[in-house]
C-alpha cells in the first residue's frame, strides 16, 4: 500500500507538504528550521549528519514525511550510543554508518514519523507500521541500526510490536500551574527553595545587571552577533567545536526570529551573557547560552526564571530547558519521561542492548518516582 522515498536535501520536498505533516507546537520541526540547517552546511557533506529525508506515499499521495540521517558517528545526539558503539566495535562489527530519525543537535521531544494532518488517525497505526517494516529492511542491508530518538511514546509502543527496542530517558521540564506571576510560583514552594530563588534573583538585583528581552523584529543584527558569541564561548569551553556555525544563526534572523526570544544581561551599556529560546505553541524551549564572564546565579536567571516569568506573562504551558540538569529541580522543574526506538539488525547484539535497556530502565523509572515524591521542590507534589 506505502512506497517510499529519499531525498539527500529538504529542498527537493515542498514546504506546503512537509508544513502539512508537522504543527505549531514543535519548531524545531518545521521545514524552515531544518532547512536553516542545511542551508548553512550545519550538516550534510562534511558533517557527520548526512540528510536522507523521506516522503511516505500512498496511492500517488505524500501522507508523512521524516527527518531522516545517515550519521557516521553519535555526536549532537543527546541519546548517548558510544558504549554501544565500543561494544560492538570490539566485537568486531562496523557502528558507523548508522540511521538516525531526529532533529540535529536539538534534544526535544516530538513525532518523527509526522504524519498528514488531513489523514484520518485509524490509519497512523498502519503508516508508522509500514515505515517500521521498511526502515528494517533499510537497516538489514546497509547499517547497522537505525535509531529514532525523542520520539512521541505512542510511536514507541507501535514500533515495539515490530522489534524495535524502547529507551526511556529523563528530561526536567518546568509546568505552569496556571500561575498569576512568578512570585504566585515562588508560593508553591516549599520554604527553603522559596528562599534560595529569592536569594539567586535578590543577588542579581544588586548586582546593577539590567534585563533586556528581545525577540522577532526587535532583534538587531548586533544582538545577532552577540548571541552567537556567546553561543560559540559556551560551545568552546564545553565540547571545543560548536555544532552551529555562524550562517546558521544569519537565516534564524533572516527567516525564524518571529519564534525567537533572547534574554540578555547588560552591564554598564554592555551585553555580558546571553540566553536564546524557541517560542512554540504553548511551549517556550531553552536552547542557547553564553556569558563573558562569571557571575553567580546569572545561568539561573536568564535561563531558568526569567524564562519562568515570561511563560507566566504570556501564559504559556510548558518551560523546557533542554538535555539533563538535575539542579533544574529545586528551581521548579521536575523530570519527564523521554522516549527513544532503537531497531539493532544483529540478532545477539539487539538482545545485549534489550538487557541493557531493562537495568537502564528500572533506574530511571526510579529516580523519577524519587524525586517526585521525596525532593520535589513543592509544598504539594506536582504531577
Amino acid at each position: 500500500m506505502y512506497s517510499f522515498l529519499l531525498h539527500k536535501s529538504i529542498s527537493n520536498i515542498s514546504k506546503k507538504i512537509w508544513d502539512e505533516c508537522t504543527t505549531d507546537q514543535n519548531p524545531f520541526l518545521s521545514y524552515i528550521f531544518l532547512k536553516n540547517l542545511e542551508d548553512s552546511r550545519s550538516i550534510g557533506d562534511g558533517t557527520s549528519w548526512i540528510p536522507n529525508y523521506v516522503t511516505i506515499i500512498n496511492k500517488d499521495i505524500i501522507v508523512a514525511v521524516c527527518p531522516m540521517y545517515i550519521k557516521l558517528d553519535s555526536q549532537g545526539e543527546y541519546i548517548f550510543d558510544h558504549a554501544w558503539a565500543n561494544a560492538y566495535h570490539n566485537a568486531g562489527g562496523e557502528y558507523y554508518p548508522k540511521i538516525q530519525l531526529s532533529v540535529p543537535f536539538t534534544p526535544v521531544a516530538g513525532n518523527r514519523i509526522l504524519i498528514n494532518k488531513n489523514i484520518f488517525k485509524t490509519e497512523y497505526k498502519n503508516i508508522i507500521e509500514a515505515f517500521a517494516k521498511y526502515l528494517i529492511k533499510l537497516t538489514n542491508n546497509n547499517y547497522s541500526s537505525a535509531h529514532i530518538t525523542f520520539c512521541s511514546y505512542d510511536e514507541c509502543k507501535t514500533l515495539e510490536n515490530k522489534n524495535f527496542l524502547t529507551r526511556i530517558g529523563e528530561q526536567f521540564h518546568w509546568k505552569n500551574a496556571n500561575y498569576h506571576n512568578f512570585n504566585d510560583f515562588l508560593n508553591s514552594l516549599n520554604s527553603r527553595k522559596r528562599k534560595a530563588i529569592s536569594k539567586e534573583r535578590n543577588y542579581i538585583q544588586n548586582e546593577n545587571i539590567k534585563i533586556i528581552h528581545k525577540s522577532g523584529k526587535d532583534i538587531t543584527h548586533e544582538d545577532w552577533d552577540s548571541m552567537y558569541d556567546f553561543y560559540q564561548n559556551t560551545t568552546d569551553k564545553k565540547w571545543g567545536k560548536a555544532y552551529l556555525n555562524k550562517e546558521f544563526f544569519n537565516l534564524l534572523a533572516k527567516n525564524f526570529s518571529e519564534k525567537i526570544l533572547i534574554i540578555f544581561a547588560q552591564e554598564n551599556n554592555t551585553y555580558i551573557a546571553g540566553a536564546m529560546h524557541i517560542i512554540g505553541d504553548k511551549t517556550l524551549f531553552g536552547r542557547y547560552w553564553g556569558a563573558y564572564t562569571h557571575i553567580k546565579y546569572l545561568h539561573f536567571e536568564l535561563c531558568y526564571y526569567q524564562a519562568i516569568d515570561w511563560a507566566i506573562k504570556n501564559q504559556y504551558s510548558f518551560v523546557e530547558g533542554g538535555a539533563q540538569g538535575p539542579h533544574k529541580i529545586q528551581r521548579g522543574y521536575l523530570p519527564e519521561k523521554t522516549y527513544s526506538s532503537h531497531y539493532i539488525a544483529d540478532n545477539n547484539f539487539r538482545k545485549a542492548v534489550q538487557n541493557f535497556l531493562l537495568e537502564e530502565s528500572k533506574i530511571i523509572n526510579n529516580d523519577i518516582n524519587l524525586i517526585k515524591e521525596k525532593y520535589t521542590p513543592f509544598k504539594k507534589k506536582i504531577s
